[in-house]
């Protein structure tokens, strides 16, 4: 009977520890996950010194879209950009231009997965920054559930290091 006992304790632990583990399914499922609409939450720039940046402000707002397809769209805006006293896009002043060069940043391309390494590359095709044109960015995801993305862009468009937090748009 105690044989019998330690036979069933062993497989139930196996088949636990199994269905814990990431299989090959799981790990492909990750690309999978991604699609859909992501709302902006927060990013922290980490200078090489270590000196931590807040470029969004207070209250940012973003979107971004990854579709089944391979294509995506990312856009992150500080909320207190100043309003063109013009009242036309093509009539900003310089100082105007320059803080809605500061507050936001818009990419779009298309994407690819490396399950292995939970990496996300983006090939931009254009954008609010022309210098990305024709380039690629890597994501790597820290992590990823139904309703919460997090990763690390190593290489941000001011020299830093981001570490950033997007919710599912519901």
């Amino acid at each position: 009977m105690k044989r019998l006992f330690t036979l069933a304790v062993a497989t139930l632990s196996l088949a636990f520890l199994g269905a814990a583990l990431p299989t090959g399914n799981a790990a492909a499922q990750m690309a999978k996950d991604l699609v859909g609409t992501w709302t902006f939450v927060s990013a922290v720039d980490v200078q090489k010194d270590g000196t931590k940046v807040d470029r969004w402000g207070p209250n940012p707002k973003g979107i971004l879209v990854f579709d089944a397809n391979g294509r995506y769209v990312l856009v992150i805006t500080r909320s207190d950009l100043p309003k063109f006293a013009a009242n036309r896009v093509d009539q900003g002043t310089a100082e105007e231009n320059k803080a809605v060069m500061r507050g936001l940043i818009v990419t779009f391309g298309t994407y690819s997965v490396n399950e292995a390494d939970k990496i996300v590359t983006t090939q931009i095709e254009g954008g609010s920054f022309p210098n990305l044109s024709g380039r690629g960015q890597t994501r790597i995801i820290k992590s990823l559930t139904a309703d919460e993305l997090r990763y690390t862009n190593p290489a941000s468009t001011i020299g830093s290091t981001t570490e950033a937090v997007w919710k599912r748009a519901k």
